[in-house]
Formats: structure tokens, sequence, C-alpha cells
């Protein structure tokens, strides 16, 4: 971990303790008890909008290369629970994402194209779910909490957007072979030449994925189904804690929040980022604050409980992997030396 992720984890957590300390620890946790075996069914509910992800990275491998269904599912698993659970940024997932599936005989150019323009469809689905929910404060005209929002929420949004929109734009013009040319001339001492040729290789199929605009248009309608789907999250976690709201209630929380915790992506899980969104967002739906706090600990609870054994499961397979790998090399070296013997 780098030391300015150290110290925005830092950040994150002394925030999250204080959020909660203001609250009290009692009140939340009481609230967030008498959900009892409903924050089960919350987790399993969350496996619905993970399967229409999957399915957004599978459409761009049609014709780009083999990837079946289960993989594209346990690939965004494994992505999410790296996201969610350790301190590598946002960054981390995708790059786990792309070994996952260049293991399970994908093409490495293949896999990290496909997984490229899939992030980026589900950043501007992102996006247009979080202008959705700032829509949806003109229902709740003359709340005293929703000037103090509207306006910073919608600048972070569309902040965002512009780097999105930057992102996909950069990725047309070669993002990958200009990252490794850059570096090339950085730390200069080895050779380049194989990488920069391999990056070069992804970025041709990052433009011929873009070319079919169809497969695109496709993974960026299952992106933001799949950001509307979550919203049962929400909506089913305050069912169970007794405080039940309206869907447009539940689609505001989370598209809104969600907008909250992605301007937050520096932050290690966006800890303490998501408590505070919550919170200010609370008034509006009239949802009191432990009950607020309280929601947002289920979702922590369902990335604990579906995160832990997707980093278990993405261990035990690159030491599958690697073992393959080491009783490949030993045959083939026996092989080998069988041929030349003979």
């Amino acid at each position: 971990m780098t030391r300015a992720a150290m110290i925005l984890l830092s950040v994150g957590a002394a925030l999250f303790v204080a959020l909660l300390a203001w609250q009290g620890f009692g009140s939340v946790a009481s609230t967030l008890m008498s959900a009892g075996w409903g924050l089960v069914l919350v987790a399993a509910f969350h496996l619905l909008p993970l399967a229409l992800d999957a399915a957004a990275i599978r459409v761009l491998f049609e014709r780009a290369g083999h990837c079946s269904m289960r993989d594209a599912l346990l690939a965004r698993w494994a992505g999410e629970s790296v996201n969610s659970l350790l301190p590598a940024g946002q960054i981390g997932g995708p790059v786990l994402m792309v070994r996952y599936l260049a293991q399970r005989g994908v093409r490495m150019r293949d896999a990290a194209a496909a997984i490229t323009v899939s992030t980026t469809m589900q950043a501007l689905a992102q996006m247009v779910f979080a202008f959705t929910g700032l829509a949806l404060f003109g229902l709740y005209g003359g709340h005293e909490a929703l000037s103090d929002l509207r306006t910073p929420t919608l600048i972070v949004t569309a902040v965002l957007g512009l780097c999105i929109v930057g992102f996909y734009f950069v990725q047309k013009r070669g993002l990958f072979g200009r990252v490794l040319r850059v570096l090339s001339k950085l730390f200069g001492k080895r050779d380049w030449s194989g990488l920069t040729t391999r990056a070069d290789a992804v970025d041709a199929a990052v433009h011929d994925m873009y070319r079919e605009r169809a497969k695109v248009a496709r993974t960026f309608a299952l992106s933001l189904a799949g950001w509307v789907v979550g919203t049962g999250e929400v909506w089913l976690a305050l069912h169970f804690l007794g405080h039940p709201v309206s869907w447009l209630d539940a689609l505001l929380l989370e598209s809104v929040g969600q907008a909250i915790r992605g301007a937050a992506f520096a932050i290690p899980g966006s800890l303490g980022a998501q408590e505070g969104g919550y919170l200010l967002l609370a008034p509006i739906v009239g949802l009191p604050p432990d009950a607020a706090l309280a929601l947002s600990l289920a979702k922590r609870a369902r990335e604990i409980g579906l995160g832990a054994p997707g980093l278990l499961y993405l261990h035990l397979s690159e030491r599958s992997f690697q073992r393959r790998r080491a009783t490949a090399s030993t045959t083939s070296a026996a092989a080998s030396v069988q041929a030349t013997t003979d």
C-alpha cells in the first residue's frame, strides 16, 4: 500500500468511526441487528446485478474470443471483491479480471480490451444513473437538505463524467501504447519493445471493439440495468431494518449515494464517505440517522460476505494456475530431454 493510500485509509477510518460514535454505536448496532437473517437475503440479491455486469462483459466476447458466462461471472465477482476489500484502488479489480480471463484461455489482448471497454461503459452508466437520482431531487423541492446537496453533487458528477469521456478518448488514441512508451523513457535501462508491441495490440483490440457499436451499446445497457436493479438492495435492506421506503426513495439513495462513493474513489472502499453520504441523504427520504448508518453497514456486510469468499477463490485459482503451469513446464522439459536422448 502506498503512503497516500495509507493516509486516505486512515482518514476514511477516522471519519467512519466518528460518524458511528456521533450517532451512538449501540443505536446503530441495534438497528442493524434488527435485520437479522434479512442481511443474508440482501447479500443474495446482489448476485442479480453482479450477473448483469458479467453479461455486460460477456457481450464483448461474442467475436473477440471464447469466454463463457461462468468465466465472466467469476471474473466479475473476483474483481468486485478486490475493489471492495483491498486498498488497490479501482484499477486493481480490472487488472485481476484480465489476468483471470487470460488464465482461462482468453487471449490477453482480448481480455484487456474487453475489460477496458466494459469498465468504461459501466462508469458511464453509473454517471447516467447518478444524473437520474439528481433529477429525482425535483420531487423533493423545498427540502432544507436539498439545496445543500444538489449543487455539489451535480458538480462532482459532472466532473467525473468529463473524466470518463476523457478516458474514452485517450483509449481511442492508444492508451496502453502511450503509457508504455512514457515508462520506457522514464526507465529506459531495459528493453521495452516486446511490452510496447503487446500494448499496441491491446490498443488495436480496444479500437476494434469500439467500432462494434451494437455490442458496446448492449454492454452499456446491461451495465445501466445492473445499477438500476441494484436499487433493490437498498429497498430490501431498509425493509428488513424496519424503515421501509418507496422504490423512488431507494433509487435516490442508491444513485446519489453511488455518485458520492464514486467521488471518494481514492479512499479504499470509500470508507467514511459512503456513511457520510447516506447521512446527508437520509433526511430527504425521512430516514433517521441511525437507520442511514445501519443501511451503510448492511452494504458493508454484504461486501464482506461476498468479497471474502471472492478473494479466497481468487487466491486458490491463482495457486491452481501456477501448479498447472509448473506441471506443464516440467512435462515439456522431460519430453525435450527424452527427445534428445532418443
